[in-house]
């Protein structure tokens, strides 16, 4: 990939401001406060866009600093690029309420997507970390961050060819094996926590269905334990009933007995009798005729009367005391009707036995509760494949990575080599890219070392890991990177660079680089920044 052009609209001091860039050395020169760092910027700006911060970071992040001088709601440019073998150009519109980004061929006027990640493809998937951390190296700003390891880890986990299985369980389609180390853990970690929280619920719903089962068997218990109850009073009733009818012949004998145990006495006394008898016949013998017939008549009947009285009032004091009390002991119950009673007990042992067999389904289904499901064990299987996953993922990306580090070690050192004109000739990378220098087998920290030198380790670190990490080959943007080299050290860097490179962007505010690639005899494209 090659860059061509830069137009500035409004951008910065910028306004309507064109900058061609030639393959090769390109060398943008301008004094300090000129507007360098602006377009160094721009160009990151235009390849990966520029988010405004938050709160108090707005105040100092990309957007904010680089907005238009004048003419801010036009926050605008335009970058052409070369990529596989065709011409782009790219537009963007930074301002917040206009915010936009356009993609065009150029060849053939082809509208393509920056959403939809035509860019990105363009780019052979560099990154802002990657382009930073690479090929763009800004002022004072030659170390690498920590994000460079992470992007190794991303590459040796792209190179690991999975099973389809494990690819179709990330979710990815059989036969691809790129991945990103960081999204992929990360969605393993998020599909883990998914599990996770599948199973509490799965494990609170099969809680609430324990509580509701155990209340119902709770209830289905009382009504098992009444109705048994009220079985056993029936069934104890009937049989008390039962042997009362057994008894039914001894009755009789007990009326007898009762009768006997009544007291002999008279209802009407026979001398009252012979009194009434007595009071009539002298009524019809004194009494002139005809009306002894009518008095007689008249007495008969009122002592009549008096007899029938005397015979009721005998029949309401018929019980004797030992009567009244078999009738009070007498229990109430054996008054129901024999047959009502047998109806009752068929009754109350059917729901008993329905109730019984609601209570042993319920306690088999507490049972089965109790037990591991079959949804737990493929829970199991989930979490387990997830484990492995992550473990198995992590361990052949680290295999990975440390050839890769091996790898970017012999690059550099050799880069390192060539630039100090093998005054130090390996590069160590150790775990987090700390860096050393072995010289004459002793380790030699890059605290022990001199300003220039730490800065052309780094330097030959970005070389190497960009010729690693990518495998096409992008322009080297450079913002005053040579402040601290001298001019030995400078020249063996600009030579390298000229040897290795089909496109470089020096930004500097001195004229030693042009002067010292003249020297070199390498040829270089100058543009002068005012």
């Amino acid at each position: 990939m090659k860059i061509q052009e830069l137009k500035l609209k409004h951008f910065g001091k910028f306004t309507d401001k064109n900058i061609r860039i030639e393959d090769g050395v390109n060398i943008l020169y301008g004094e300090n406060e000129s507007g360098k760092s602006t377009l160094h910027s721009f160009i990151k700006g235009m390849f990966f866009g520029m988010e405004r911060g938050r709160g108090r970071a707005s105040a100092h992040d990309a957007f904010s600093i680089y907005e238009p001088w004048e003419n801010s709601n036009y926050y605008s440019g335009a970058l052409k690029f070369e990529s596989g073998g065709k011409i782009f150009r790219i537009d963007r519109n930074f301002d917040r309420y206009t915010k936009k980004a356009e993609l065009i061929c150029e060849d053939d006027g082809e509208q393509l997507s920056v959403a939809d990640g035509d860019l990105e493809m363009l780019l052979a998937g560099l990154d802002s970390g990657g382009y930073e951390n690479t090929i763009s190296v800004g002022q004072r700003k030659v170390e690498t961050g920590q994000s460079l390891e992470v992007k190794f880890k991303n590459y040796a986990t792209n190179y690991y060819a999975m099973t389809d299985e494990a690819r179709l369980s990330f979710g990815y389609a059989a036969g691809n094996c790129e991945m990103d180390l960081g999204r992929t853990l990360e969605r393993l970690k998020e599909k883990k926590k998914a599990l996770e929280k599948e199973i509490k619920e799965s494990l609170l719903k099969k809680q609430a269905e324990r509580e509701r089962m155990e209340q119902e068997a709770s209830y289905v218990w009382r009504d098992v334990h009444h109705l048994e109850e009220e079985f056993d009073r029936i069934s104890a009733e009937l049989e008390y009933r039962r042997e009362k009818a057994a008894q039914k012949a001894e009755n009789v004998e007990n009326r007898r007995i009762i009768d006997e145990l009544r007291p002999a006495k008279w209802r009407i006394h026979p001398v009252e009798l012979i009194l009434f008898g007595v009071i009539i016949i002298l009524a019809f013998i004194l009494i002139a005729r005809p009306w002894n017939f009518l008095v007689s008549i008249i007495i008969f009947l009122a002592c009549g009367l008096y007899v029938w009285n005397r015979m009721k009032v005998g029949k309401q004091q018929e019980k004797t005391p030992p009567e009244l009390i078999l009738e009070e002991i007498t229990p109430e119950e054996e008054k129901i009707p024999l047959e009502k009673l047998v109806w009752e007990q068929t009754h109350v042992r059917e729901e008993l036995r329905e109730k019984q067999i609601q209570y042993g389904n319920i306690k088999e289904q507490l049972a089965e509760l109790d037990e591991v499901s079959e949804d737990y064990r493929e829970y199991d299987k989930r979490r387990l494949a997830l484990k492995l996953a992550m473990e198995r993922l992590n361990e052949l990306s680290g295999e990975l990575q440390r050839q890769l580090e091996e790898r970017l070690k012999g690059e550099a050192s050799q880069i390192l080599a060539y630039i100090t004109e093998g005054k130090y000739t390996q590069l160590l990378i150790e775990d987090g890219m700390h860096l050393s220098i072995l010289k004459e087998g002793k380790r030699i920290s890059l605290e022990q070392l001199s300003r220039g030198t730490v800065e052309q380790v780094y330097f030959a670190l970005r070389m190497a890991a960009s010729k690693v990490l990518h495998e096409e080959e992008y322009p080297v943007i450079l913002d005053d990177t040579f402040v601290y080299y001298d001019d030995m050290r400078l020249k063996k860097v600009l030579q390298w660079l000229g040897e290795h490179k089909q496109q470089v962007l020096i930004f500097t505010c001195q004229k030693r680089e042009a002067q010292l690639l003249d020297e070199l005899g390498i040829l270089y494209h100058m543009e002068e920044i005012v």
